[in-house]
């Protein structure tokens, strides 16, 4: 297949997008029960129909400034073996990718989103940058969402 459907979001000023079989829905940024000793960018876990998902603010996570908007979301994304929702400062569409027009990452030294990014497509006469969120969870983020399905 040559096409791929992304779902475009911002963070911060930039824009970023993930594959669309990867979400499985887009929500209002619920009440989230806070786990002690947990990073700042883990805010926690809630209950979403039954099910225990982490909550993780995406922006912190990669050292990109929140922009304050009545658009921040939550995406819920299905990483195989866990669920997680991931905070953006809002949701922009659904873009359908040519693989063709995905260029190489850019080489960014110092920069805490270059391992996570996998390429770059031009919308709208702006970059966005295709992110691989299973990259960006460490082992410890792992284990921290495995043991708060298990807390809960």
């Amino acid at each position: 297949m040559d096409e791929s459907r992304c779902l475009c979001f911002n963070l911060g000023h930039e824009e970023f997008a993930v594959p669309l079989l990867k979400i499985k829905e887009v929500i209002a940024k619920p009440e989230v029960t806070p786990l002690p000793q947990s990073p700042n960018y883990f805010l926690g876990i809630m209950n979403l129909r039954g099910q225990i998902v982490s909550i993780l603010d995406l922006r912190l996570k990669l050292g990109i400034k929140p922009t304050a908007s009545a658009e921040t979301s939550v995406m819920i994304l299905d990483l195989g073996v866990h669920s997680v929702g991931v905070v953006v400062d809002q949701v922009n569409s659904v873009q359908l990718v040519n693989n063709k027009d995905i260029s190489d990452k850019p080489t960014i030294e110092q920069s805490k989103t270059h391992d996570y990014i996998t390429g770059v497509f031009k919308r709208n006469e702006k970059l966005v940058f295709l992110l691989d969120i299973s990259k960006s969870l460490s082992i410890e983020d792992t284990n921290r969402i495995e043991s708060s399905k298990k807390a809960a």
